[in-house]
C-alpha cells in the first residue's frame, strides 16, 4: 500500500482521528506515523478540524451500575458480592490504590470516559451549520471570497468558526462575528450582539449559552485589531450567514 499518496493518507487519518480505524489496522496505522511525516501531517490535519467540536459534548456523570460493571470488568466476581460486610471491604480495596490511581489519572479518566460513553450510548443531535458567504456578492475578496463556517451546537452553548480558505488581513485589523436578532413584529430592530473575534486563518471556539436565543443569522466585520472599540460594528460587513435550523 503506497502511504504516500495523500489521498490514502487522509483518509486512514481521518478514520484514526474519528475512532473508526480499530483492530490490527490501528496498531499497523500507528506503527506507520513515526516513519510517515505525510501521515503526521494529515492526522494533525483532522485533529484540528474535528477536536473543536467536542466542545459541543456536555460531561456525564457516570452512575453507579456502570462503575459496578466496570469493576466487574476488572476484578471479576470479588466485585460483584452484595453482601453488607463487602462494600467495606470494597471501599477499602479502592482506598489503598488511591496511589497507583493518581500515578495513572489521566490514562484512568479516558478510560473510565470511554467505559462510560460505551455503556451509556445516547444519540448526540447533529450541529447546526451556517455558510458565511460575501455580504457583497461577487465582490472581489481575493481568498475570502470563499466565506466562513461555522458549526453551533445542537444546544446553542458553544459554536467552532473556520475559514473556507486562509484570510490574510491587513496589520492592526480583526474579524468580528455578530449575532444578528430575529426581527419581531411590531418592535424595533435590536442591534447586533458581538461573539467575539474570530481567526481569520483557522479555528475559534465561541462559548456561549444563549448562542442560538432570537438569533436570525451571524455576521462578520472588519474591525480594528482585538475588535470594536465602541461595542457595535465600526467596519464593513464582509460576511453574512443565515441560521437555517
Amino acid at each position: 500500500m503506497d502511504y504516500g499518496r495523500r489521498e490514502l493518507a487522509d483518509r486512514l487519518a481521518a478514520q484514526y482521528v474519528a475512532g473508526t480505524l480499530r483492530g490490527r489496522a490501528r496498531r499497523r496505522f500507528e506503527a506507520l506515523l513515526p516513519a510517515h511525516a505525510l501521515l503526521r501531517g494529515a492526522v494533525r490535519d483532522w485533529q484540528d478540524r474535528l477536536m473543536p467540536l467536542t466542545a459541543a459534548v456536555e460531561p456525564q456523570a457516570p452512575s453507579p451500575a456502570v462503575w459496578k460493571r466496570i469493576e466487574q470488568r476488572l476484578f471479576g466476581a470479588a466485585a460483584t458480592s452484595t453482601s453488607a460486610a463487602a462494600a467495606p471491604a470494597t471501599a477499602g480495596f479502592w482506598r489503598g490504590l488511591a496511589f497507583w490511581r493518581g500515578l495513572a489519572g489521566i490514562a484512568s479518566v479516558a478510560a473510565v470516559a470511554l467505559a462510560v460513553l460505551l455503556a451509556n450510548p445516547s444519540p448526540v443531535p447533529a450541529p447546526i451549520v451556517v455558510v458565511l458567504a460575501p455580504a457583497a456578492p461577487g465582490a472581489d475578496l481575493g481568498p475570502a471570497s470563499a466565506g466562513f463556517v461555522a458549526s453551533i451546537s445542537a444546544d446553542g452553548r458553544s459554536m467552532v468558526t473556520r475559514p473556507v480558505q486562509q484570510v490574510k488581513l491587513d496589520p492592526g485589523r480583526s474579524l468580528e462575528l455578530w449575532s444578528v436578532p430575529r426581527a419581531k413584529p411590531g418592535q424595533p430592530a435590536e442591534a447586533p450582539k458581538s461573539l467575539g473575534v474570530v481567526s481569520a486563518d483557522g479555528t475559534t471556539v465561541v462559548k456561549r449559552s444563549d448562542l442560538l436565543a432570537d438569533t436570525d443569522a451571524l455576521a462578520l466585520s472588519l474591525e480594528p485589531s482585538g475588535g470594536s472599540p465602541t461595542g457595535k460594528a465600526t467596519g464593513p460587513i464582509l460576511y453574512v450567514g443565515k441560521i437555517q435550523r
